[in-house]
Parts: C-alpha cells; sequence; structure tokens
C-alpha cells in the first residue's frame, strides 16, 4: 500500500509540474478533443476521440462483439468482463502500432468513449 501511494505522489508531483510549465493557452488546448502536441515539453499530440462499446474497429481489423444489449441480454458478468479486457487489450495493441509510427489520428487514442446506460438489462 505504502508504494502505491508514493507512485500516486510522484504522478500528481509530475502532472503539477508539467502543468505549471504550459502556458494557459497550453493548456486550454489540451481540452480539445484534438490536443496539439507541446514541443517543447516533449507532449505529443493527442486525438482523445475513440470508441469501444463493442470493439475497437474504426481505427481498422478488430475482434466485434454484439451491442451493448445482446452483451446485456445473457446476463454474464464475467464474460461482459472478459469481452471488456479483448477490447482494452487490443485498443492498446493499436495505439502502440500507431504512436510508434507517429499516427495522432482520430480512434487511434487510448481514451474509449462507451457510454451507456441499458434499461433493457433490467428483466421488469
Amino acid at each position: 500500500m505504502e508504494k502505491y501511494k508514493d507512485s500516486t505522489l510522484a504522478a500528481l508531483v509530475r502532472a503539477e509540474d508539467l502543468t505549471d510549465r504550459m502556458t494557459v493557452e497550453e493548456q486550454a488546448e489540451q481540452l480539445r478533443y484534438d490536443a496539439p502536441a507541446i514541443d517543447r515539453l516533449g507532449i505529443p499530440a493527442y486525438n482523445w476521440w475513440n470508441e469501444g462499446l463493442h470493439g475497437v474497429a474504426r481505427a481498422g481489423t478488430a475482434t466485434m462483439f454484439p451491442q451493448a444489449i445482446g452483451i446485456a441480454a445473457v446476463f454474464d458478468d464475467k464474460l461482459t468482463e472478459k469481452i471488456g479486457s479483448v477490447i482494452s487489450d487490443e485498443a492498446r495493441a493499436k495505439y502502440n502500432a500507431a504512436a510508434a509510427h507517429g499516427d495522432r489520428d482520430i480512434y487511434k487514442g487510448l481514451t474509449l468513449w462507451s457510454p451507456n446506460i441499458n434499461i433493457f438489462r433490467d428483466p421488469r
């Protein structure tokens, strides 16, 4: 537990130091979905727009799963967790491959939007 606290504190200190060195304009630009690079600080461009509701195929070939209503209909939490694990592994692999080639375009990032409140899972 102590190690976790130290690493969390170190990350917070590093993040605060980095943002303290950014101008207000640079900080504001990082709020865009297509955040530009800040070369003087070694920050690469990053596109926050990606979706992984039932796979990450928008950036090429990937494993695809049923829509959320189909996954929810099986009432199997362990299967749903396995599906999420496959999606996250493929997202990381796709990100690593794209970043290695300097490709920071839309659907290539690690931020996977997947908002869903599935009222159909309620069996009433």
